[in-house]
Order: C-alpha cells, then structure tokens, then sequence
C-alpha cells in the first residue's frame, strides 16, 4: 500500500470517530417508549391488513361461486 492510502484510510477513520462523538443515543426511558410505539403500530397495522385481505378474499369467493 502506498503511503497516500495509508493516509486516506487514517482519515476515513477519524472522520468516522468523530461522526459517532456526535450521536445522541436516547435513554432507556425513550427507547423503551418508542420501541413500544413501533410494536403497537405494527401490530395494529397487522391487523388492519389481516381484516382487509378477509374482506377481499370473502368478496372474491362471493363473485367467483
């Protein structure tokens, strides 16, 4: 490897180092809360397409018998 590349690759990492001292990483109040909002809408979500595949697929079998 050249020594310019060697250089190139110091960097990147310094780079790299510095970009995570400026994540803010939440507490585990907040990502508690916000890991079960994503649960919840999931599952709601879920079950909103579950209800809507049933209607469809009920409505289908009506108009193909």
């Amino acid at each position: 490897m050249s020594e310019n590349t060697k250089t190139q690759k110091k960097s990147w990492f310094k780079g790299l180092q510095a970009e995570f001292k400026k994540i803010i990483w939440p507490d585990k109040k907040t990502l508690a809360r916000q890991t079960t909002a994503v649960v919840a809408v999931s599952v709601v979500l879920g079950a909103v397409i579950a209800v809507i595949d049933a209607i469809l697929r009920y409505g289908i079998d009506l108009l193909v018998k």
